[in-house]
């Protein structure tokens, strides 16, 4: 038992000295994630790249750039969905668009975007809505490889059943095919989609704000931050947020004991999106 708890205790301090070295060499900053998700993703991480340790792991981070984006592969998560909680997307459809047709240009931006299928999501909505010509979309990610993953827009074929009921649920005007090709085994969606979209890396814990957003839609992020980097990220998108500008997180997510919860009100309450305060 005794050594058990030794072991931890190390694996402990190995951990901390893992995410200072890769805060001190890169700026990219995890220390203040869950630990228990950060911890469990370092564990896969060692492993699977081969190192016997924690420690053997920082080792070769520091003196090997290329194991940054494998580590980051681990650290960041990738695991998405187009239309995912179709509620919110006839949410934001029925409910926020309304308000958005009122604006003569728009701005949206798409926070912790992943492989890209909440931004063809959004997208695709605007399109149908007759306001993509009229936005500019942001999608941010501070994984590199899911950047390019998005800006490439290619999904595995078996993916796309689940995509197409999610638009149809969503509220979808159209067929999805119609935004995609086919071919070998994968779908590819039409570079017309992101004829008005900026890819960024972006980090929500060391970046500044982006101005004037009318919507931004950051879900299933804020789950890996402790309090500190979520009141940090709330704080970004409240100060990125046009008055009366809407703010979408995910089924888990939430304002209410967040230091600026008093910034936005309740909008559609049970799809978890806020509109920031007027005055």
């Amino acid at each position: 038992m005794k050594e058990a708890l030794a072991s931890e205790a190390i694996e402990a301090i190995e951990i901390r000295l893992l995410l200072e070295a890769l805060y001190s060499r890169y700026h990219y900053d995890f220390r203040n994630y869950a630990m228990a998700s950060i911890k469990r993703r370092l564990k896969q991480a060692r492993d699977q790249l081969g190192f016997a340790s924690f420690s053997a792991l920082q080792e070769s981070l520091l003196h090997d750039a290329a194991v940054l984006p494998r580590l980051l592969g681990y650290l960041t998560v990738q695991v998405s969905e187009m239309f995912r909680d179709p509620t919110y997307f006839r949410a934001i459809r029925e409910k926020v668009v309304p308000h958005l047709r009122t604006y003569p240009s728009l701005k949206v931006w798409i926070a912790g975007c992943s492989g890209g299928e909440e931004l063809y999501s959004l997208v695709i909505l605007f399109r149908e809505e007759g306001l993509e010509d009229r936005t500019l979309f942001y999608a941010t990610d501070i994984n590199q490889e899911a950047l390019r993953s998005a800006e490439a827009g290619v999904f595995a074929m078996e993916r796309v059943p689940l995509f197409t009921e999610n638009h149809r649920q969503s509220g979808g005007k159209s067929s999805l095919s119609d935004y995609y090709h086919a071919a070998y085994g994968r779908v590819s969606f039409d570079k017309s989609l992101r004829r008005n979209v900026v890819f960024s890396d972006h980090s929500l814990v060391t970046d500044a704000v982006f101005a004037e957003m009318q919507l931004i839609s950051c879900r299933n992020v804020l789950i890996y931050f402790d309090r500190t980097f979520q009141d940090r990220a709330l704080g970004l998108f409240k100060d990125s947020l046009a008055r009366k500008g809407f703010l979408g997180l995910g089924a888990k997510e939430s304002l209410r004991f967040s230091e600026h919860a008093g910034a936005f009100t309740d909008f559609v309450r049970e799809d978890k999106i806020y509109q920031r305060r007027g005055e």
